[in-house]
Parts: C-alpha cells; sequence; structure tokens
C-alpha cells in the first residue's frame, strides 16, 4: 500500500512538471528567408499562423500550421517594387495591410484585407495620396495608430504650413475598416525645440500625443502637454504639465481603456547633467475631462543601490529607459526599465549623446535607443567597433495614487559586438504573471531564459527552457505574443531566419 502511494504521488509530480513545462515548436528555415530578409509577425488567423516577409522587392507572406509546418507561401505580386513601410492590424479571422509607397512626386497610402490562408478578399482600397513636389527619395508620409480592443484604427499624416504649424488629417476606421471620420486640423508649434510624440488611441478612437519642449541643448524636456484629439471632434484639448522647473526626459504615455484614464510618466531631474532621481507622474481622467493626480515620486537609496550596479548609487538610474507599462488590476501600473550603453572606440553613446536627434516635426515611436517593433537586417555589423550593453531590468509597481507599492530586478549582463540583435527581452503577459524571456551566453553560446514575476513582485527564474535545439540563435525581442500563451519568437539558423513557437 505504502510502495502505491509513492507510486502515485510521484505520477502525479510528473504529471505537474510535464503540465508546467513549456513546448517549443520551430519552423524550417525557407530557402529564401536570409537573415537579411524584413519581417513582420502578423499572428493567429483561423488557425493558422501568419508571417509576413520582404526580400529585395519582392514580398510574401508564409502561412504555418500549428506544429509550424509551413502549409504554403503566398507571393504578393500586386505590391509595387518597393515600399515606405508596411502594418498590420490582425483579428482571429483576417488582417489588413497598411502600406505606403511612393510613385513619383507622390506617396500612396493603400489598404487591403488578408485572410487566414494568405488570399486578398478584394482589391486593395486607398486610403489617401500626397504630392511631395521634385522630391525623388523616399518619404514616410503615412503612420498608423491601433486602438487596444483593435475596433479603431488610425491612419494620419502631419504636413506642416507656412507658419510652421502642424496640420493633421486623420483618417478613422472601425474593425470593418468602414470609414468613421476623417479630419482636417492644425496645431500652433511656438517654437522650433518643440517636437510631438508619444502617439497612441483610445477605445473611443480618440488620439493622444505629448506635445514636448527641449532645452537649448537637447537634453531634457522642460515643458509638455498632453493633446487629444477627439474621434469626430475637429479640434485639440490639451493637458498641461503644470509642475514648475521640470527637468524630464523618457516621457511616455499609457492609456488605460477600462477606467478612461492616461498616465504620463518620465525620469527627472533636479539639475542640468545631474543624476536620475525619480519618476514624474501625471494621471488624468480623459473621459471626465479631470485631472487626478501630477506628482514627483523619488527614488530612495535603497532603490538606487538595489540598481546601480558597476554605478555609484546616486548615478544608479542614469543607463535605464523605460521600455514597458502594464496597466494592473488596482487600478496603478507596473513599469520596467532598461539598463542600456554603448562603448567604442570613438563616441560612446548615452543618454547624453545624440539621444534625442533633430528638432521639429513629429516622431511617432518611443526615441528610446532601439525601436523593438521594428527588424532591421542590416544592422548586423556597425562597422564602428561599438559594444552594445542589455543589463538588468527594474520592475517598479505603484498604485492607483502613484506610490510605490514594491520594486525587483531581473537580473543580465548581455553585451555583443557589432550589433544587438540578440540582445535585450520579451514581455510576455499570461494573465497569472509576466514572463521575462532573454538570452543569457553559456560557453559563448546565447541561451534563451526565462524569469516569472507574480502579483507580488516576487521574480523566479525558471530552469532552460526544454528543447532548445543547438543552432537556433534567438531574438527574443523582436518576438510577439500570439494568444493567451503563445508567443513567436524569430530565431537565426545557419544564416536563415526561422520562427519558434512557445506555448506555456
Amino acid at each position: 500500500m505504502r510502495i502505491r502511494h509513492i507510486v502515485q504521488i510521484s505520477v502525479l509530480l510528473l504529471c505537474s512538471a510535464v503540465a508546467n513545462a513549456q513546448k517549443i515548436t520551430y519552423s524550417e528555415p525557407e530557402r529564401d528567408d536570409y537573415k537579411t530578409t524584413e519581417f513582420e509577425i502578423i499572428g493567429r488567423m483561423g488557425g493558422n499562423i501568419l508571417v509576413y516577409k520582404a526580400d529585395r522587392g519582392e514580398y510574401h507572406i508564409s502561412i504555418y500550421d500549428n506544429a509550424m509546418q509551413l502549409k504554403d507561401r503566398v507571393k504578393l505580386e500586386f505590391l509595387p517594387k518597393k515600399l515606405i513601410s508596411v502594418d498590420f492590424v490582425a483579428y482571429p479571422d483576417r488582417a489588413f495591410m497598411i502600406y505606403q509607397f511612393q510613385r513619383k512626386d507622390a506617396v500612396y497610402s493603400f489598404a487591403a484585407q488578408v485572410n487566414p490562408d494568405g488570399s486578398f478578399t478584394n482589391a486593395p482600397v486607398m486610403v489617401d495620396s500626397t504630392r511631395i513636389g521634385n522630391f525623388t527619395r523616399e518619404n514616410k508620409i503615412y503612420s498608423v495608430e491601433v486602438s487596444e480592443d483593435k475596433n479603431r484604427i488610425l491612419v494620419y499624416k502631419i504636413n506642416q504650413d507656412k507658419e510652421n504649424d502642424n496640420v493633421f488629417y486623420t483618417f478613422l476606421y472601425d474593425s470593418a475598416f468602414n470609414l468613421v471620420n476623417n479630419s482636417r486640423v492644425s496645431l500652433p508649434m511656438e517654437g522650433k525645440r518643440q517636437f510631438l510624440s508619444n502617439f497612441t488611441l483610445n477605445n473611443e478612437g480618440d488620439l493622444f500625443f505629448t506635445k514636448l519642449d527641449r532645452t537649448s541643448n537637447r537634453d531634457y524636456i522642460v515643458t509638455g502637454e498632453v493633446v487629444i484629439k477627439r474621434a469626430v471632434v475637429d479640434s485639440f484639448e490639451t493637458a498641461v504639465f503644470e509642475t514648475k522647473n521640470l527637468l524630464l526626459d523618457e516621457v511616455k504615455i499609457k492609456l488605460d481603456n477600462q477606467d478612461k484614464q492616461a498616465l504620463v510618466t518620465a525620469f527627472f531631474y533636479k539639475q542640468k547633467r545631474g543624476n536620475v532621481e525619480g519618476l514624474y507622474l501625471l494621471r488624468l481622467d480623459y473621459d471626465k475631462r479631470e485631472r487626478i493626480f501630477e506628482k514627483m515620486v523619488p527614488f530612495s537609496p535603497e532603490l538606487k543601490q538595489s540598481a546601480r550596479g558597476d554605478a555609484s548609487t546616486a548615478a544608479a538610474f542614469n543607463d535605464y529607459f523605460i521600455r514597458k507599462i502594464v496597466n494592473t488590476a488596482n487600478g496603478g501600473f507596473l513599469l520596467t526599465a532598461e539598463s542600456y550603453y554603448t562603448t567604442s572606440r570613438s563616441q560612446p553613446w548615452n543618454r547624453w549623446n545624440y539621444m534625442y536627434g533633430g528638432f521639429g516635426g513629429y516622431n511617432p515611436y518611443y526615441y528610446s535607443p532601439y525601436s523593438p517593433y521594428y527588424y532591421n537586417p542590416y544592422g548586423w555589423n556597425d562597422g564602428q567597433g561599438t559594444r552594445y550593453h542589455y543589463d538588468n531590468v527594474a520592475l517598479l509597481a505603484y498604485d492607483e495614487n502613484g506610490d510605490l507599492q514594491y520594486s525587483n530586478f531581473v537580473h543580465k549582463s548581455q553585451f555583443d559586438d557589432g550589433a544587438d540583435l540578440y540582445l535585450s527581452y520579451m514581455l510576455v503577459n499570461v494573465g497569472s504573471e509576466l514572463r521575462f524571456l532573454f538570452n543569457t551566453l553559456d560557453r559563448r553560446q546565447y541561451v534563451l531564459t526565462e524569469n516569472t514575476i507574480g502579483p507580488d513582485g516576487k521574480v523566479d527564474r525558471s530552469p532552460t527552457l526544454r528543447n532548445l535545439d543547438k543552432g537556433f540563435t534567438w531574438m527574443p525581442r523582436y518576438g510577439k505574443q500570439i494568444s493567451a500563451r503563445s508567443v513567436l519568437i524569430p530565431c537565426i539558423y545557419r544564416n536563415y531566419i526561422c520562427f519558434a513557437k512557445i506555448d506555456f
């Protein structure tokens, strides 16, 4: 009887281990998918997994089944030879492909509907076109924002008039790509140091972004405001940063569609060329048009001590950059920030060197050192002898009042020479916990590693993921979550791009 109980317990433990294990499935490398091939993971549709690929003027969609076996490779022959940009909005039964290209002196924006088998329902439809004069170089004119529930899609462009004010042309669509509203509205720009960033769309179709003013040496934000364009209103609303003597950088916006709130976060400083002192926070109720709070939350000496790495305690957060903001069930938020810098024989990169680029215009992407949404196939060797460093990730959890609840760190030390495509991390939200996927160096080989963080803020370092076949090198930060508990991550295998699906 006793032996039988031991056997039963052993079986239960074995079943539990199997239930908690991850399943990894690789696709076979396709002969035309070199590591210089551009790609975008579209997502899971109708039981298939679709990936868009572009290489030297040829465009395809690869259709994989759930076992990552290639079912079809559809050539997109209707596309022009050169595309300026492509965006996909994926649903369970279809996806919209929104692309732009230049022909002679005009840039065109088109949209086409993709089916789960890679076919297209109807001919592409033109969203808009823009004459750009006698310019021969390619110009990215149009940008795309999608609401969290994907019920609203916004295609927009921003031009400057004779007074250098920014003129917005917006085209708002629903989830069937029916036009809801289009508008033309002008936004005054009072100075050359002002710029627009952090564009995002809420579930009602309202457009949010920041209008910021830098210091003369471009190191800091000194004034700012949140600008809102309501879905069917041809005017702007603003909420100004009211705290005096601001010195900010890394300004980000995060929307909470459930509570109809907007959160602004940034690092703040006490003096120019000083150290990061803590977080600036501004929370707005955009439904009631009210300011909930605006405050500075300093980092404690204990938190700085935990974050400092090789730096001094005072300078602990100087190499950190805000990566993700996740809304939490209690009305608060979790912020992740990653330590990043470069070293080289010529000019090292840090937050004081070329962080913000040129003045003017607008930038629809975060101005962090890299955009995690875009794979650059030509970034394999910068030729400058640059070493890229991606180190610890800070996890900072705040409550609904903006007060720190807990902090923790995902400890890692990553570096590579000439390219950083294997570095940084992917954040996966499986509901009950957050999972961090990143590479660690083991005997000169990259090994995919997983850390998990639970609701209590405790970080657990999981065992090495199983079925990590030798020869595959992962690029976690270019991965995409394709279902509640599945992600698709690109890999390099013998100079070819392929993809691995992880089911948690």
